[in-house]
C-alpha cells in the first residue's frame, strides 16, 4: 500500500466527518423525540392513535432506507402541489431529505425501543408514585422515563450506531459526506481498496467513541450497579490511638 496516498485519502476524508456527525446527531435527536410520540401512541389505548403507530412502524421498518430516500428526494418533486407548497424549500434541498429520511426511519426503529423499556417499569413503582401523590405528568417525567431510559439505553445504543453507518446513503444524493468524498477520491485515482479501507476505520473511530459515550451514560443511570467505597475505620482510628500514646 502506498501510505503517502493512505494519509492524504485520511485528511481528505477528515473534512467530511463534521457532516456525518451533524447528520447522524440531528437524525437521532429528532428521531427519539418522534419514536417517543409514537411509543406513546401505540400505548395510549386509543384504536386510532394504535393503527397509526403500528401501520408507521410497519411501512418504516419493512421499506429499505435507501428506497425512502429516493422516494423523498427525487418522488415527492414530481408532485406539483409539493413543489408550490411551503415545503418546498425544505425538499429540494438534498441535506434535509436525508436528515427526514434519517428520522423517520430511525423512529420506526427506536419507538419499538422505546415501548419496550417502557413496558418494563415496574408497577409497584408507578403505585408507589401515585401514593405519593404525583400526579401523572411528574409520574411520567421522575419515575416512569428515567426507567424506561436506562432499560432501551443498551438497545438504544446499536440503532444510534446503525444511524451512523446510515449516513453513507446520503452520498447517493449529491452530500459530500465520508463516503461521499470517499466515492469522488475512487473516481478519481481508482483505488478503492485504500479509500474504503481509511474510510470504514474512520466509522469504526466514531461508533468507537459512540459506545464509549453511551456506556459511560448507562454507568450514570446505574448508581445501585457502582461498586461502593470501602470504608476502612481501622484506618482513621490510627491518628487518634498514635496521639493516646503521646
Amino acid at each position: 500500500m502506498d501510505w503517502q496516498f493512505l494519509f492524504e485519502t485520511f485528511v481528505s476524508l477528515v473534512s467530511a466527518i463534521p457532516l456525518t456527525l451533524e447528520l447522524a446527531a440531528t437524525s437521532i435527536a429528532l428521531g427519539a423525540v418522534l419514536a417517543l410520540a409514537i411509543a406513546l401512541c401505540r400505548l395510549s389505548g386509543n384504536k386510532a392513535l394504535e393503527w397509526f403507530a403500528r401501520s408507521y412502524v410497519f411501512v418504516f421498518r419493512g421499506t429499505p432506507l435507501l428506497v425512502q430516500i429516493f422516494l423523498l428526494y427525487y418522488g415527492l418533486g414530481q408532485f406539483p402541489a409539493v413543489r408550490h407548497s411551503i415545503f418546498w424549500p425544505f425538499l429540494r434541498e438534498p441535506y434535509w431529505c436525508a436528515v427526514l429520511a434519517l428520522t423517520m426511519n430511525t423512529a420506526a426503529y427506536a419507538s419499538e425501543i422505546i415501548r419496550g423499556g417502557l413496558l418494563s417499569v415496574p408497577f409497584g413503582q408507578i403505585e408507589a408514585a401515585r401514593a405519593c401523590g404525583m400526579p401523572r405528568l411528574m409520574q411520567f417525567r421522575r419515575i416512569v422515563l428515567p426507567l424506561a431510559v436506562r432499560q432501551a439505553l443498551p438497545g438504544y445504543s446499536n440503532e444510534m450506531i446503525s444511524m451512523v453507518k446510515a449516513t453513507s446513503l446520503a452520498s447517493i444524493i449529491t452530500l459530500m459526506e465520508v463516503t461521499g468524498v470517499a466515492a469522488r477520491i475512487i473516481s478519481e485515482s481508482y483505488r478503492a481498496i485504500e479509500v474504503f479501507i481509511v474510510a470504514g476505520a474512520i466509522y469504526l473511530a466514531i461508533n468507537f467513541l459512540l459506545t464509549r459515550l453511551v456506556h459511560l451514560v448507562e454507568y450514570w443511570l446505574s448508581p445501585h450497579l457502582r461498586q461502593p467505597v470501602p470504608y476502612h475505620p481501622a484506618v482513621k482510628a490510627a491518628p487518634a490511638l498514635e496521639g493516646d500514646a503521646r
